[in-house]
């Protein structure tokens, strides 16, 4: 995504199959991700994911994330029907 600051980048969510876990499928995704964001001349690319889940985690950082020291804080505004938006 453009900002005024350069071209950023976010990974929305990276999945696999618990049935396929732990053989090195999330790590193929990401790599080449990685490798894209370089390409691209990306500021930075972003992902997500929660504390709890530290063998996720230690395989962002294997693959070349850094964690930050941030708050996520989110907004979600109701929509006229009454259901929030996503």
């Amino acid at each position: 995504m453009p900002l005024p600051t350069g071209w950023r980048g976010h990974v929305e969510d990276v999945v696999v199959d618990e049935s396929m876990r732990g053989r090195g499928i999330a790590r193929l995704l990401l790599e080449p991700l990685r490798e894209l964001a370089t390409e691209r001349e990306l500021r930075t690319l972003d992902l997500t994911s929660r504390p709890s889940r530290e063998s996720t985690l230690r395989l962002y950082e294997a693959v070349g994330f850094v964690g930050r020291d941030t708050n996520v804080l989110r907004f979600t505004p109701q929509l006229s029907n009454g259901s929030a938006s996503h």
